[in-house]
């Protein structure tokens, strides 16, 4: 299965019922989808419910632990610094991205602020692999052409 195509898949489905920003991610065990969430800031008023956040919640209470060290997440954009945070915390060893932080940013998702403020020499224990830019891109456009967004 295209773990990617699921994540984008996912983010779609947020778009379409204007819950949030056009993100999507997928959390990956063994080979299968254990969990899966969109953007749904919009829809709970809460601004922690990025697509990110959602899926490592999900995952977590599905596996009955915080340590999602054996799991790969597949996000529809570069999380931004809560996201990685919480990706850290989780453990999660390995992170597959559609969009840059930069192409979130010419959306009206701009994170430099936040990225300045951590701004740092020390490197991220993290393995990052940019998949599917071409595909994610596309959802930001949907999204761009879409009625009633919010930031």
């Amino acid at each position: 299965m295209d773990f990617m195509k699921a994540a984008i898949k996912e983010a779609r489905k947020g778009i379409e019922k204007q819950e949030g920003g056009p993100f999507g991610a997928v959390i990956v065990k063994e080979g299968r989808i254990i969990a899966k969430a969109h953007n749904r800031v919009l829809s709970t008023n809460d601004p922690t419910a990025h697509a990110e956040i959602l899926a490592i919640r999900k995952a977590s209470k599905k596996l009955g632990r915080f340590d999602l060290s054996e799991c790969e997440i597949y996000s529809t954009s570069q999380p931004c610094p809560m996201c990685l945070s919480a990706i850290l915390w989780a453990r999660i060893k390995t992170l597959y991205f559609g969009c840059t932080a930069k192409d979130a940013s010419k959306i009206g998702f701009d994170d430099s602020k936040i990225y300045k403020m951590f701004k740092s020499e020390r490197k991220m224990p993290l393995k990052q692999k940019q998949l599917s830019r071409k595909e994610c891109l596309a959802l930001f456009d949907e999204w761009k052409k879409g009625k009633g967004k919010l930031y």
